[in-house]
């Protein structure tokens, strides 16, 4: 590994297009778990596959879906269908929340259309019981899952990604509150981060790159950089800012149409801004929008707890984690551990195995082990899935670090073999 480099994430705001459509989908999401829990319909058994698509006044919201009763009505002729109106109001509460309530796209006035159907039979058939085990679920969906963790900043996220989104998340913050000028930003923004590595570690701020709208239309690029450089520096904290930092905010000049209306949203479009920000694989799959026998979800949140209680735990510095899966076989083809030469006296192979014995990687162990039966998604679609705070709600469960000891445990009993 290169000792000396730069190294670059970006991130997006809960208002750029995309984001907008993973919010409405993971809205729709924690809608119909909050449903089943309400009306005492087992939420094991809730299935939701929901993807959205936004451009200017307009959002059509189309998926496949198994419902409890209380979003459902009878057609004229007796037929049980999908009620829209619970939906469509989810998706208008989401675009408030997130603020838009501008001329080309409005929470009030943006036409929605629902367009989701049962789930497939056949899909159904694997999911509901395994072929390799019997009465458990089955991933719903074949792929590949990676997880990630390091040591370059306190929540163990890379370093570009984990300051990309808090510059986000500060001004978001600042803009909702009405703080001064920042009260005029818009809710569309973007943020890159260049982070300049000596001997491996995070060493200064090379570049920074902002985009955000602006609902005032006089202001240019030096008027935007007085309003948000106080909240990057301060996003920054102790990361120094290279004293040749190349500064590039609103490099257009004028941002006023934004969101939506600047450009047409889907579901699933920033899964790296989603995960690592480029410095670990991605398996692919897309996350929000999708109920948790979605490997796709369910295994690179357990993934990313694996490699983050291997880190925690001290095991290694630097860790990551493939899992495998094949539709309708509940436990995983593969685990593959990478310690990228920063393990502390053990294996990548001991590992691996210390691993399957602390947690059942199937999808019901999963669910079940961090507890994601719940309506705690929609908090996940902007800023990462990774690098949160736990919630009490249940919420971020794959951040904890609770499974450090059991490997540790785990692993003494490997090396015992070995030796």
């Amino acid at each position: 590994m290169r000792a000396s480099y730069l190294f670059t994430s970006e991130s997006v705001a809960e208002g750029h297009p995309d984001k907008v459509c993973d919010r409405i989908s993971d809205e729709i999401v924690d809608l119909v778990y909050r449903e089943a829990a309400k009306t005492g319909v087992d939420p094991w058994t809730v299935r939701i596959a929901c993807e959205t698509l936004a451009t200017t006044n307009r959002v059509v919201i189309a998926g496949e879906v198994r419902l409890p009763p209380s979003l459902m009505k009878k057609d004229k002729d007796g037929k049980d269908v999908i009620n829209p109106s619970k939906f469509k109001s989810a998706a208008r509460k989401a675009i408030r929340d997130i603020g838009y309530e501008q001329e080309g796209f409005h929470w009030k006035t943006a036409k929605i259309d629902v367009l989701l159907h049962s789930q497939s039979a056949d899909i159904a058939q694997g999911v509901d019981s395994a072929a390799d085990k019997q009465g458990d679920e089955g991933a719903g969906d074949q792929g590949i899952m990676f997880g990630y963790a390091c040591k370059e900043t306190p929540d163990l996220m890379p370093a570009p990604i984990y300051y990309s989104h808090k510059i986000l998340q500060l001004l978001a913050i600042a803009r909702k509150k009405g703080e001064g000028d920042a009260g005029k930003l818009g809710p569309d923004a973007k943020s890159q981060v260049t982070v300049r590595y000596e001997n491996g570690k995070p060493a200064a701020v090379d570049s920074i790159v902002l985009s955000t709208q602006h609902l005032d239309e006089t202001w240019d690029s030096k008027k935007v950089r007085q309003v948000v450089e106080p909240y990057i520096r301060e996003a920054l904290g102790d990361l120094p800012i290279a004293k040749d930092c190349k500064w590039y905010i609103n490099p257009t000049g004028k941002f006023v149409i934004g969101g939506p209306d600047g450009d047409a949203g889907l579901t699933g479009r920033k899964i790296i801004v989603d995960t690592y920000g480029g410095a670990a694989p991605h398996g692919g799959g897309a996350f929000s929008g999708k109920d948790t026998t979605k490997v796709d979800r369910s295994a690179a949140y357990a993934a990313r707890y694996l490699a983050k209680n291997v880190v925690a735990a001290g095991i290694a510095d630097r860790c990551t984690i493939q899992i495998s899966y094949a539709i309708g076989i509940a436990q995983p083809l593969s685990i593959y551990v990478d310690l990228h030469g920063t393990g502390k006296g053990v294996t990548e192979d001991q590992v691996e195995a210390a691993i399957r014995k602390v947690m059942d990687l199937s999808p019901t162990g999963i669910r079940r082990h961090l507890d994601l039966n719940k309506p705690i998604y929609a908090k996940t679609s902007a800023y990462g899935h990774f690098g949160r705070k736990a919630g009490r709600d249940g919420s971020f469960s794959w951040e904890k670090t609770d499974l450090a000891k059991p490997l540790k445990d785990a692993l003494k009993e490997e090396t015992l073999k070995a030796a």
